[in-house]
């Protein structure tokens, strides 16, 4: 059973327990769309000011929709287009202040206002990548980063 967490102490120590928290919830389940969408809820829970939470997952060359939290959204991206496909395509992570300054943007939702998406990288290869949607501009910075990047690495340990 899964308990909600009173996130406590710096933005760092608050970070230490989300991972602690994926690991608890990855480490007996094999299966890759369990993980993904126990993974998007808990980011939801965890994130403020936050209006979609998901994956996009490489199926034949393209992103195609996975697990997520958050209103319908566009089910295929191309490599290089929008956020999530330059993410994939260029295999780093894109924190975009104005999704609206962003050349090429694909809006999915009309309130999202800044973007943050962290590619999913197995072996080497870009194998999906994490959306995260904000209402508010600039909602991300480097400290979020920092620790959603880690929590993709973990994540791909168990997809």
């Amino acid at each position: 059973m899964f308990n909600v967490e009173t996130y406590k102490g710096s933005r760092e120590k608050q970070y230490e327990m989300v991972h602690k928290q994926l690991r608890a919830l990855l480490e007996d389940e094999p299966n890759k769309i369990a993980n993904l969408s126990n993974a998007s809820a808990l980011l939801n829970q965890f994130l403020d000011e936050t209006n979609w939470v998901g994956f996009y997952l490489m199926e034949d060359g393209e992103l195609v929709l996975g697990p997520f939290q958050g209103l319908p959204a566009c089910v295929r991206i191309p490599l290089g287009k929008g956020v999530c496909g330059t993410s994939a395509g260029e295999n780093k992570t894109m924190r975009v202040d104005d999704v609206h300054a962003f050349p090429g943007h694909i809006a999915c939702d009309a309130a999202s206002q800044s973007e943050i998406v962290v590619p999913l990288v197995k072996a080497g290869e870009v194998i999906g990548v994490l959306d995260i949607d904000s209402p508010v501009k600039s909602r991300f910075d480097e400290e979020d980063q920092k620790g959603l990047e880690i929590f993709a690495a973990i994540l791909t340990e168990y997809i």
